[in-house]
């Protein structure tokens, strides 16, 4: 599907009745741009309440992605949207889309890569845990690859095509999310962040997010991508925590032999020795793994400098 020359609006929509039709009034505001709504497996009014906005608005298409996730749903889209900016938000209206003018002026004033739009609110507004699991996982991210980016979890974007067509979309739920924050900072591309009012929901409907099973699925992908694209740190540090531990064994068994000149315990050497063993495999393993990565981020970057051209 070819959208050439202006900006493309994500939606990702799963049972949304209640506010899907408030979010695409709102977006009137942008009035070159071509909003596509995913219908992702809804089984109330949703996709009756867009087809409804279609008469109405000529720049509303409407798609169906059958497999379940909003991960999913964005590869989808970067897959067959051609279009020089690409806008996520979501469907459930908490997003301030007043703002959206403003920043993307922003951000092609900037030539950004992708502008973060932070959610800005009271923390009354997110579910319980909700807030913490987010400061928690934004933290984690922060420590291990980057401190542009204080709301890794928002669902509120803007891309350039170079990001899109280069991103790799690995994730099929609420993880794609860090996925897109990680690769970003990961790349060192051009990224930004911008805060926006934070909504209430409406008050008959509900986050798809489940707390804990989300976001332990978040947690895993953040993990599972600290090995990918960090592999010399994060087989660094199993190696060091591997060393230190047949380090702490050992001494006492080298001071007593130096005493005694005998060593009594031949299983705890035997484990100190495997200990250092497992850490220099650990290490040899992370550094030829950085290698694959270091060659797999210059394809990519070959890939982002295929389709990057200034705005």
């Amino acid at each position: 599907m070819h959208y050439r020359g202006g900006v493309a609006v994500i939606i990702p929509m799963f049972n949304e009745e209640q506010s899907i039709g408030a979010v695409l009034d709102d977006l009137k505001i942008l009035k070159e741009a071509k909003i596509f709504v995913f219908d992702n497996n809804s089984n109330d009014n949703s996709a009756s309440i867009v087809k409804t906005k279609q008469n109405e608005f000529s720049n509303i298409s409407l798609l169906t992605t059958t497999k379940q996730g909003k991960g999913a749903v964005i590869r989808e889209a970067f897959s067959i949207i051609d279009a020089e900016i690409y806008v996520i938000i979501d469907a459930d209206g908490e997003h301030d889309v007043s703002i959206l003018p403003n920043a993307l002026d922003f951000f092609k004033i900037n030539h950004l890569d992708m502008l973060n739009i932070a959610r800005n609110g009271d923390k009354s507004l997110y579910r319980k845990y909700h807030s913490f699991g987010n400061w928690f996982l934004t933290k984690f991210i922060q420590i291990f690859f980057g401190r542009k980016i204080n709301d890794a979890l928002s669902g509120y974007r803007i891309f350039n095509k170079a990001f899109v067509k280069s991103f790799p979309a690995e994730s099929s739920g609420f993880e794609v999310e860090s996925e897109l924050t990680i690769f970003a900072l990961q790349q060192n591309l051009r990224i930004d962040e911008i805060k926006a009012n934070y909504k209430s929901r409406h008050k008959n409907s509900h986050s798809k997010l489940h707390t804990f099973k989300d976001g332990f699925k978040i947690a895993l992908m953040i993990m599972n991508l600290i090995f990918s694209e960090k592999p010399l740190v994060a087989f660094g540090i199993l190696s060091l925590i591997s060393l230190f531990c047949g380090i702490i064994l050992g001494v006492p068994i080298v001071l007593e032999f130096l005493e005694t000149s005998k060593v009594p315990r031949f299983p705890t050497l035997f484990l100190c020795i495997g200990l250092g063993v497992i850490a220099v495999i650990l290490f040899i393993s992370g550094f030829l793994a950085h290698l694959i990565t270091r060659n797999i981020k210059q394809i990519r970057r070959i890939t982002y400098n295929s389709y990057n051209k200034s705005f």
